[in-house]
């Protein structure tokens, strides 16, 4: 019988951060060669940054950001847990390295993507669903802290923000990164590392 366990991940993401999209390649990647069990939940910059002072420009983003936020979290009561990933993936796909920013052109694309009816883009624009995914949004950034964003994961219960990465690594460099981050961040006493970014989203 087989001892090779399965590591539990968990990974809170916006459909809308081209940061947490290349963290979320780098997994996906990790898990090629690792045996990962993810679960994957909605988290939203529009509720993390309800309360804050943040620019005129930053705060226009947040009605189109809370859109694929609403729908996900629509997509994951109504459909379960499995409708998450392919959905997040259908999204990320054209809002990242597809440049689409017209949600009314990125939904019903990736909902006939996923094969979820073209109605179903009502829910992004309602927030019938608003108490779960601010359940889970809350359930990611409560393990971080308030002074983090999107991408949080959490590898058999530790918890980091990030990491930020551009481009995202492939084979041995995705897994020698994953292995040092997962062994830094389960030090209880480690908390930060961190330098300035010097180049924007790459998307290969």
């Amino acid at each position: 019988m087989s001892t090779d366990t399965a590591t539990a991940v968990d990974f809170w993401f916006d459909p809308s951060c081209p940061w947490a999209w290349m963290t979320s390649r780098w997994v996906d990647e990790v898990a090629t060669s690792r045996n990962l069990d993810v679960t994957w939940h909605v988290m939203s910059l529009a509720v993390l940054n309800e309360d804050k002072d943040v620019s005129d420009d930053y705060k226009a983003f947040f009605p189109r950001a809370l859109r694929y936020t609403r729908l996900v979290a629509a997509a994951k009561e109504e459909y379960g847990q499995a409708i998450v990933k392919p959905l997040y993936d259908a999204l990320g796909m054209q809002i990242h390295p597809g440049e689409s920013k017209d949600p009314d052109i990125v939904i019903p694309q990736a909902l006939a993507e996923v094969g979820l009816p073209p109605e179903f883009a009502e829910h992004s624009l309602g927030d019938a669903y608003d108490p779960q995914m601010r359940a889970s949004h809350f359930d990611g950034i409560e393990r971080v802290g308030q002074d983090v964003g999107t991408p949080v994961i959490a590898v058999n219960g530790t918890a980091f923000f990030g990491p930020v990465l551009s481009p995202a690594p492939k084979g041995d460099d995705a897994v020698r990164l994953w292995d040092g981050i997962v062994a830094a961040a389960s030090f209880p006493g480690f908390f930060e590392l961190k330098r300035s970014r010097t180049v924007g989203p790459i998307f290969d």
